[in-house]
């Protein structure tokens, strides 16, 4: 793992395991195309890793990406794997061709759905942008979240160790 700077980041009010995720519906981007999805539709039909990313064009998304390879999460039947962050549709499809990254991802460019779940990060030296902080959220079929883990520093990737344990009692 490359050498990156911690910076500590502000307390946030996230949502917690046992809460209702909030359902939202933005642009679902794939290899081949992208539509507008909810999240609901996602959770009717199984659990959803929802995995919040930085930006696309950041080292720490294709860390976090490779990582759910890596781990063979992302060839799993129980459950979904799905990312969200505030690159558009247009980049999401070169994430996904360039990096090799087979997991359909929420555009969600304004940052709303952070907002909700309580993910926002103010970037540093970027004056104006904010994205998502490094975040997952197992969401049943419920839509009730089941294990949740947020940043809590930069760049802070998710306890892949206990997420392990979390997906494994699906």
């Amino acid at each position: 793992m490359a050498d990156f700077p911690v910076t500590d980041l502000p307390a946030t009010d996230h949502v917690e395991v046992g809460e209702t995720a909030p359902d939202f519906t933005r642009p679902l981007v794939t290899d081949e195309y992208w539509e507008d999805v909810a999240l609901s539709d996602l959770t009717a039909e199984r659990p959803v890793l929802l995995v919040f990313h930085p930006m696309d064009g950041s080292p720490r998304t294709t860390y976090i990406y490779n990582e759910i390879r890596d781990r063979g999460w992302d060839e799993r039947e129980d459950f979904d794997i799905v990312g969200v962050s505030i690159s558009t549709p247009y980049e999401h499809a070169d994430l996904i061709e360039d990096r090799g990254v087979d997991i359909r991802l929420f555009s969600d460019p304004a940052n709303d759905i952070a907002e909700e779940y309580g993910v926002v990060n103010d970037r540093i030296g970027m004056a104006g942008i904010a994205e998502p902080r490094p975040a997952v959220f197992l969401v049943g079929t419920d839509r009730v979240i089941e294990y949740a883990d947020v940043a809590t520093e930069w760049p802070d990737p998710p306890d892949y160790d206990r997420l392990a344990d979390a997906l494994g009692d699906l």
